[in-house]
This record gives structure tokens, sequence and C-alpha cells, in this order.
């Protein structure tokens, strides 16, 4: 049987964005995209509500059952997830180890990661209050589309990209309660014994680029490696990410009798 590869998705985004990264594997693998909760064709968290407390559990739990009919019970897989989904991938690789052959992470936000006095820690944690402040949706989608972008990317937009992009705002904002609140510390990452690359983007903001560095430096067996672009690297440059991909896990797969 194939290797199995599970590809977790960033926030506003979908499966549909490892497309070019599952022709790159080719035949070679059984590629397993997953939309994570409220994009894509998955629903909205059922019980979001009024004293709702969104968590990177709640994410893992509907990756788990999502996955559950791809996989035969108990077989192990690569593990790749960009940006939410990387925070996700992350917190999937401790709850089951064993089964995560290998782990590829482009910028996973794991920003309870970062030293809470630390500036990059209060660049995001301004970010997050500044939408959370925004009175209308289309001012806080502006904020967060501009900071893993650039200044003007929102308003540059093609409407129609514009209003799908406000329409999710709701769930990116229980992204990040998600992973601000996540309890997880760098010492609960020395479980993660299985080959890792964590990659990041030479334009990417500070918060990304040092929770790479902290990443590479407390998985045990992490290779990092930096790529041409920013944050959105494997949307905008999948001719530098997917190849990098693709070696590094033909290099760490583990066959099994």
């Amino acid at each position: 049987m194939k290797p199995a590869v599970v590809l977790l998705h960033s926030s506003m985004s979908s499966k549909a964005q490892w497309a070019s990264l599952k022709t790159q594997l080719g035949d070679d693998y059984r590629c397993i995209a997953v939309d994570l909760q409220g994009y894509g064709a998955s629903p909205f968290p059922a019980d979001a509500g009024a004293g709702y407390v969104h968590t990177l559990a709640h994410e893992v739990d509907a990756v788990v059952a999502a996955i559950a009919s791809e996989l035969e019970p108990g077989e192990a897989f690569h593990l790749v997830g960009h940006s939410f989904g990387g925070a996700c991938a992350l917190h999937l690789a401790r709850r089951m180890p064993q089964r995560v052959l290998s782990l590829t992470l482009f910028e996973p936000v794991a920003f309870h990661l970062l030293p809470a006095r630390h500036p990059a820690h209060a660049e995001i944690v301004g970010v997050v209050r500044r939408i959370l402040a925004c009175g209308a949706d289309t001012d806080a989608t502006r904020i967060f589309i501009d900071y893993w972008n650039r200044g003007g990317a929102f308003d540059t937009a093609p409407p129609s990209a514009q209003d799908k992009m406000v329409a999710q705002i709701a769930k990116v904002k229980l992204d990040f309660q998600a992973l601000l609140g996540e309890p997880a510390t760098l010492d609960d990452l020395a479980m993660l014994t299985m080959p890792a690359l964590v990659m990041a983007g030479e334009r990417s903001p500070a918060s990304t680029r040092l929770l790479v560095e902290q990443l590479a430096a407390a998985l045990p067996n992490a290779t990092a490696l930096q790529t041409r672009g920013g944050h959105m690297g494997p949307i905008t440059h999948p001719d530098v990410v997917n190849p990098a991909i693709a070696g590094f896990l033909a290099g760490a797969e583990i066959t099994t009798e």
C-alpha cells in the first residue's frame, strides 16, 4: 500500500490549496487533504455561540474523524500543515506520535509557543486585538489579510474574493482563540522524535519566523528551511515549496513490512 500523506491547510483556505502538491507527489503517495472546520465543505463548529471556547483539540477531533475512513486501523502517515493547519498538525502529532512518520510544517501559527514578553508575541497579540475590536467584518478581514500578505492586499483583491474572505472572518477569530489558548509548551514537543521539516518564507512576519526558529530547536529531529516568498508560500510559491516537501517526504519515508 502506498504511504499516506495527511494535508492540513491554512485559515481562510481549504483542502484545494494542496492541489499542486498532490500533483507534485504523483502516484507515490495517497494524499488525504482535509477541510478544517468552517472552511471548504466542512461545517462551522456546531457548538459555537455565547460562552463557546474553541480549541485545537476541537479541530483535531474533526481531523481524526475525517481521516479515519481513509486509513487502515492504526496505519501510520506523513503529516503536512500550513499556518493554522500547521498548528493543528503539531497538536495531532502530539496526540498520536507513534503514527506520524514525518512532520512537515510551513509557518505553523502556534503563537502559544512564543515567549510571552517577546516583541514577536506582542506583535501578533496586537493584530488579534485590532481584529476583535473592529465593528465591521470588512475592517477585521483587511487587518488579517494585510498582516499575512502586505499592506493593501485586501483592497486590491477582486470584490468576489473580498466577499469570500469577509464571510470567513468569524472562523478566523475562533482560530486565533484556539491558537492563543493552547496550553502546550516547547518542552511538550520533545516527544515528537519523527523527522521534521519546518519552513518559513523570507518575507514573513516576525511572529512566524521566530516560531520556525524555535521549532527547529525544540523538535528533536528537525531541519529548518527558508524559502522565497512569505507566509502564503505554499500557495504563492508552489514551485519552490512543493519540491522541498516532496524531497523531504522521499527521504523521510519509513517502509514497514
